[in-house]
């Protein structure tokens, strides 16, 4: 019977380490486990590349444009802000001489932002807020506060499609710096 109430006592410790273990490697897991989603909420966006800008078809057929006379082109665009998404209308201003090569210029003021307008008579662009005016053709300015011409924006023709990619640019300043 001794020898019974020996091996007893031995083998309460054991079942006492065990448990002391399983109860640590279970609280690690918890923690690791409850810790690992506030933390990636912390790091997700440190972690997070910026989506490239995509191309956006604001003409379907070259055939259709009108050469020699720039014309806007209006178009909705989704914007990601966090995790919210909203949608915006962008314009821009298309010229082509021979419908085969596109000049597009950005429908906003470089000097404070405001949406531009074509005044035909005069052949020229002009910005309602403080008369800026820019060059019909080129977005050069000719007249006005504006520090720099109209933003031009990369335009490709594919298949007969005019395809930009929109960008925005810091107004207010010499330097064309996207923003």
């Amino acid at each position: 019977m001794e020898h019974e109430a020996a091996a007893q006592p031995e083998s309460f410790e054991e079942r006492r380490r065990f448990l002391v273990r399983v109860s640590a490697v279970g609280a690690i897991l918890s923690s690791i486990m409850a810790g690992s989603i506030p933390l990636t909420a912390v790091l997700s966006p440190l972690l997070r590349r910026p989506a490239p800008k995509g191309w956006t078809r604001v003409i379907d057929d070259v055939n259709t444009v009108d050469v020699g006379v720039p014309f806007k082109v209006d178009f909705v665009e989704a914007v990601e802000d966090a995790w919210v998404e909203s949608r915006v209308l962008r314009s821009v201003w298309l010229y082509t001489e021979d419908a085969v090569e596109f000049r597009a210029m950005s429908g906003v003021c470089t000097h404070l932002g405001c949406s531009v307008a074509l005044d035909t008579e005069k052949r020229r662009f002009h910005c309602p807020c403080h008369h800026g005016l820019f060059d019909m053709k080129t977005g050069a300015v000719i007249g006005g506060p504006p520090p720099r011409g109209l933003d031009s924006l990369p335009v490709k023709v594919e298949n007969g499609e005019v395809h930009i990619q929109y960008l925005t640019f810091r107004p207010g300043i010499e330097a064309k710096e996207a923003t």
